[in-house]
């Protein structure tokens, strides 16, 4: 466990942007590739620069980075006069999946946060340097950040800011001078090439039937193998480019951005506002390619292929047991959907269902969203069950440490509220050229080896595109 901290108290300003043009709302302020971010439709946050830092490995790394945050904010001097979740102190963060990963989880504090939601658009400065902070000094630090002024902070090193995000327009414009407002087509990446990563198709494969031999024999019911893709792209990689295009193309799903781990997930893990917390599961999926030459509408071959599917119905039945039994112990009453449905996305449909629960009071406070994730993750959505038994075959049989794949991503506030989604269709940015995206599926007795295949090449899809690729 590591930490940064600035000297002295955490001290917080957060204002309205009262009388401001938003064209394309949060996703148009996507416009460095160090951004942080987290979005849907045009709501959400995006952070800049960093004052504080927090990484942990381990099986406790989620309660550690509980404790670091508690204490960060409980004698931070904040004035919020917006007090919507997403304002005063805020960080954003990324978990590894696993709990033996080498890979760090962290929580990253930016200096300022935008914040959008509901028509209401406010910014959040946060220093230690124990100066006063006012509207002025927080508009002028995001000139400094997206807006060119004349302050003109560079971006963090080893990134590249995205193409017309500095010295269009001031932020008495933005997020119109951040020149995100309008998303177009990227161009096909000249000599992009695509390899394998960990396991070849075949021998993923074969993985895939290991996995299902093993359900077999009743050791377990449901596993979750993840595969892994290398894109190597001669004329770079650019994160706010990607970001944009994630948002634009999948509207209904979360925008993800921390430390070059970047996706858009349609999955929420949890979602906690004051004391109900929210939870979208998905478990069932179907290529939307598959409805071409089908009679009828699309939905209609959706719904009777995937919803009438008895292996897909299970498999989803799994994953609501797996998130309501976890999160039954911290809720005094929870309600989810009978029947699932069909989440409609670009390039998928997906059985889904969403979990509402009203939390109660564990040891005298309400739980931390830290603290749920803690108890809730790995899902059966994205591991299996029975967990210990699911976990210890994927470490045998994917050849892969899946880093942040899979994992928590997401954000939280000093007033307890949070919003966390499971890192899926995404990539980690590996080099200014390098990308490593990742996908999985879940396997149940009756899974089929190409089929399952075939279902990892339909998830990788968004990050294909947004990267250019042809896929």
């Amino acid at each position: 466990m590591t930490s940064t901290l600035g000297t002295g108290l955490l001290t917080s300003l957060t204002v309205p942007l009262d009388g401001k043009e938003f064209p394309g709302g949060l996703p148009a302020f996507l416009v460095r590739d160090d951004v942080l971010c987290w979005t849907r439709r045009e709501a959400g946050l995006a952070g800049f620069g960093e004052i504080a830092r927090f990484t942990a490995t381990g099986p406790d790394r989620f309660l550690e980075a509980d404790i670091w945050w508690r204490h960060l904010v409980l004698e931070a001097e904040v004035a919020d006069s917006v007090e919507l979740p997403g304002t005063g102190p805020v960080a954003f963060g990324s978990f590894a999946f696993s709990k033996t990963s080498a890979h760090e989880s962290r929580l990253i504090v930016p200096e300022i946060v935008v914040g959008v939601r509901d028509n209401q658009a406010w910014l959040t400065q946060l220093t230690f340097d124990g100066g006063p902070l006012t509207e002025e000094t927080a508009l002028a630090a995001l000139d400094r950040w997206v807006g060119g002024g004349s302050a003109g902070a560079p971006a963090s090193e080893g990134t590249t800011p995205a193409a017309g995000s500095a010295g269009d327009a001031s932020v008495g414009d933005v997020p119109g001078a951040a020149g995100g407002a309008v998303v177009r087509p990227l161009p096909l990446a000249a000599g992009a090439t695509l390899h394998t990563g960990s396991l070849s198709e075949e021998a993923w494969m074969e993985a895939v039937a290991a996995g299902v031999a093993e359900i077999r024999t009743g050791a377990l019911e449901k596993l979750v193998l993840a595969r892994d893709v290398v894109a190597t792209i001669p004329s770079g990689v650019h994160a706010a480019d990607v970001l944009r295009e994630l948002a634009a193309r999948y509207r209904e799903c979360w925008t993800y951005g921390v430390d070059g781990l970047v996706g858009a997930t349609p999955e929420m893990l949890i979602q906690v506002e004051g004391r109900t917390a929210q939870a979208r599961v998905l478990a069932g999926t179907l290529d939307r390619r598959d409805a071409h030459g089908e009679d009828g509408p699309p939905m209609d071959y959706a719904t009777r292929v995937l919803a009438g599917s008895e292996k897909q119905r299970h498999e989803h039945e799994i994953a609501i047991q797996s998130l309501t039994k976890q999160l039954a112990p911290f809720s005094e009453a929870m309600n989810a959907h009978d029947e699932p449905f069909i989440l409609e996305l670009p390039n998928v449909w997906h059985l889904a269902s969403d979990v509402k629960a009203e939390l109660t009071e564990v040891e005298g406070h309400v739980p931390t969203c830290l603290a749920l994730i803690n108890a809730l993750h790995p899902t059966a959505a994205v591991c299996g069950t029975p967990t210990l038994v699911a976990g210890e075959l994927i470490r045998k049989l994917e050849h892969l440490d899946r880093g942040p794949y899979a994992g928590p991503v997401g954000w939280l506030d000093a007033a307890g509220n949070g919003e966390w989604g499971i890192a899926l269709r995404g990539a980690v940015i590996e080099s200014p050229e390098t990308v490593r995206l990742y996908a999985g599926c879940g396997i149940v007795d009756g899974s089929q080896p190409e089929a399952e295949l075939a279902e990892t090449w339909a998830k990788f899809r968004p990050m294909l595109e947004s990267l250019g690729i042809n896929s």
